[in-house]
């Protein structure tokens, strides 16, 4: 199964797009058909967008997605269905590594991880800066790294096909003879 096929497996449709609560804000931009290819480009710049915007507050991250995936033309199934690997189980290491990063980059001291610090909300003001900032390295980072795999794949993947169709062509071109090198009898 190539790319394309699998991408086309595993992506929500257009009906399911269409009759999501929170994307029936966009109305007929969802039908505009370059939200909907499946070329290097397109799925390359989805999978930066989703990546990044997985790394934003999770308030409205299939909103922005979209939003993004409509302005930048890039695959609208894909960049929404990317944000969803933020889920509850996924966000708290997220959260704290980029948590980590930011008050790396800051040069403030880390909190340990403890459920009470986090879910008390006069701590998050001392958080907010170092999470915004770590949030949008680690998404940055994501980004580049998920466009430049998908790059790779999908170069991979053409290059192999390229060398299939050489060896199919080559095999049966083989088979026909020449008119010089037909025997005389």
């Amino acid at each position: 199964m190539g790319v394309k096929e699998w991408l086309k497996r595993i992506a929500p449709n257009r009906a399911q797009i269409r009759e999501h609560k929170q994307l029936r804000v966009f109305g007929e931009r969802l039908q505009d058909p370059g939200l909907w290819h499946l070329n290097r480009r397109s799925v390359a710049g989805a999978v930066a967008l989703g990546m990044f915007v997985m790394y934003l507050p999770p308030l409205g991250q299939i909103l922005i997605a979209a939003a993004g995936a409509i302005a930048l033309r890039v695959n609208l199934p894909i960049s929404v269905t990317l944000v969803w690997i933020t889920n509850p189980f996924t966000i708290p290491p997220m959260y704290y590594f980029s948590y980590r990063v930011g008050s790396w980059i800051l040069g403030v001291p880390t909190q340990p991880f403890s459920v009470e610090y986090w879910l008390e909300w006069r701590n998050w003001l001392d958080v907010l800066a170092p999470l915004t900032i770590g949030g949008l390295v680690c998404g940055g980072v994501c980004a580049a790294l998920g466009y430049l795999a998908v790059q790779a794949v999908w170069r991979r993947n053409l290059v192999r096909r390229l060398r299939l169709r050489r060896t199919r062509y080559g095999a049966a071109t083989s088979g026909f003879s020449t008119p010089s090198s037909k025997r005389q009898i």
